[in-house]
């Protein structure tokens, strides 16, 4: 194959689409103008950045919320589900995962839909059908209809996280990508920052209008993301070529940058879906992004009944003390990403994250005090958090056009199943312990052998980028 044809393969279409060659004309064509100054690449890439992140951002936002606003909900589900208080703790941690086999089960098919058919319409479907799945869960009578709810919430919402991945993809380099990914993961900590006084004020309105305080929390925080859709699907360009806002200079600017950072990377990079699932490095990070996920949904899931069993406050107020790891998190993982990116650190980082959370964790679980349990609590929340952005700018950085689309959805889906894994176990070990420390040890442990593993991935990273935003 000649180099010219290697290149075109290797560079993702603004669908996130491998053309076959030679090549269709774009649907858009793109004057090639003269190249930009280095001062007009930045004010491009800033445009960029603005023009799509808050929007994402925002999605994301609404997207976590419903996801693990269930934890505040399960404050008030004993009774209406009709559980024993013995093992209540297990059906809960059971069903909030089951969350996570849903999302596994079409989060692959999903991906290669939005490579085929489009970011836009695709994100917008994701969301609209979320959102009315997350409303529905306000009619759940039994422990049945909680399971089903839960498995069929992970289904509506799978793809959205990896699609956003690899949107970013078409227009960040991999050197900027961990800045790019923290930027829209950080909707996630902002989520509990925002999400978590609201949802305990609405479980306030319990009785209003004929509804308990859990239906109207189902029911107003999927609104959002049923709105939000249709803002996608009519603002979200599938690519730069799409970009309205774009002229054909900046167009041309920013294919020229991903050509040439899949220039640098072609020894590195797999483009052919078949070859994920035999890539030693992919199933290395699928076990890292399990473990990552048994120790954020461990602790997101169960974080405001831990904090109303040492606080013995009210809804109201452990939504406020909820926020406060999520506020330390969302500032933490910005400035990592920001240094991940700098100097072109990866592994490292993401290792080092790895092992201040595991330490977080422990101090949890040795401190009796309050206040010194939520610090602790709160450097394991920032410490895992912090491991995103250059998480996923590693993932990202041997694989190109489907092998992307796939390896992104694949690495996403499998490490998941922490999702499920950590809330099950965590719940099982409260059930039999009836306290809340060895359930803690158990996320520590998982983080520390994410740090070890991490240290194994082998770094494929670029130089650092110069270029300044």
């Amino acid at each position: 194959m000649r180099a010219a044809e290697t290149l075109l393969l290797m560079r993702p279409s603004p669908l996130g689409k491998v053309p076959s060659f030679p090549a269709q004309p774009p649907e858009s064509p793109v004057t090639q103008s003269p190249t930009l100054s280095p001062a007009e690449e930045r004010a491009t890439l800033s445009k960029v950045t603005w023009r799509l992140l808050p929007l994402l951002f925002i999605c994301y936002i609404i997207a976590y919320i419903d996801r693990i606003n269930v934890g505040f909900a399960k404050l008030h589900l004993r009774e209406v589900l009709g559980v024993d208080p013995k093992i209540f703790d297990s059906v809960y941690g059971f069903g909030a995962g089951l969350f996570f086999i849903g999302y596994f089960i079409f989060e692959v098919p999903s991906n290669l839909i939005l490579q085929r058919v489009g970011a836009r319409i695709w994100i917008a479907r994701i969301m609209v059908f979320w959102g009315i799945v997350s409303a529905l869960m306000m009619f759940m009578k039994s422990v049945p209809m909680f399971y089903a709810m839960r498995f069929m919430l992970g289904a509506a919402e799978a793809g959205f996280f990896p699609g956003v991945i690899l949107y970013l993809t078409f227009w960040f380099t991999s050197k900027e990508r961990a800045r790019a990914v923290a930027l829209f993961a950080t909707g996630g900590v902002v989520a509990g920052v925002i999400g978590s006084p609201i949802s305990g004020g609405i479980l306030e309105m319990n009785g209003l209008g004929g509804l308990a305080g859990w239906q109207w929390l189902f029911l107003i925080e999927a609104i959002p993301a049923v709105l939000l859709g249709f803002v996608v699907l009519f603002y979200l360009p599938n690519g730069p070529r799409h970009a309205s806002w774009l002229t054909d200079a900046e167009k041309a600017c920013i294919d020229s940058r991903l050509e040439a950072d899949a220039a640098t990377m072609t020894s590195h990079r797999e483009h052919r879906l078949s070859a994920i699932f035999t890539n030693g490095r992919v199933w290395l990070l699928c076990a890292i992004y399990f473990l990552l996920n048994v120790g954020t949904y461990g602790y997101e899931l169960w974080l405001p009944s831990i904090i109303k069993s040492f606080s013995g406050q009210g809804d109201a107020v452990v939504g406020v003390i909820n926020a406060i790891p999520y506020f330390v998190a969302a500032i933490v993982m910005v400035l990592v990403s920001r240094y991940s990116d700098r100097t072109g650190a990866r592994r490292g980082v993401v290792a080092v994250a790895a092992f201040a959370s595991a330490i977080g964790f422990a101090l949890s679980a040795y401190f009796k005090n309050p206040i010194l349990a939520m610090a602790a609590l709160a450097l394991a929340f920032a410490g895992l958090k912090s491991t995103i952005g250059p998480f996923w700018a590693l993932g990202t950085a041997f694989l190109s056009g489907t092998a992307a689309a796939g390896g992104i959805a694949l690495i996403n889906s499998v490490g998941n199943l922490g999702g499920f894994f950590g809330p099950f176990v965590v719940g099982v070990i409260k059930d039999k312990t009836g306290s809340s420390v060895v359930a803690l040890l158990f996320l520590g442990a998982a983080l520390l052998a994410m740090g070890l593993l991490a240290l194994t991935v082998p770094n494929v990273a670029g130089k650092p980028t110069e270029t300044k935003n």
